[in-house]
């Protein structure tokens, strides 16, 4: 199941352009287990933390879309 999830994630990410799908992967763990800060994200980004916080919230909503959310309800216990 968690090969499958990780492979269902890896599709929906790949909807996403690439700025935000960075974001995610570090601000959530996604490549390394770490999660990063906004700050920490925002100095590897080259942006300032406001600006990690605006393209994450963006990146959030676009997986909140109807169709995104259907490929992952199995997981979201809905």
């Amino acid at each position: 199941t968690y090969n499958l999830l990780r492979e269902h994630l890896g599709e929906v990410l790949n909807g996403l352009p690439p700025r935000e799908v960075r974001i995610l992967q570090l601000r959530y763990g996604l490549l390394d287990g770490q999660a990063y800060t906004l700050e920490e994200v925002g100095r590897k980004m080259g942006v300032t933390r406001e600006r990690v916080r605006q393209i994450e919230a963006q990146a959030l909503s676009r997986l909140r879309h109807p169709t995104i959310r259907r490929k992952l309800r199995d997981y979201l216990g809905e």
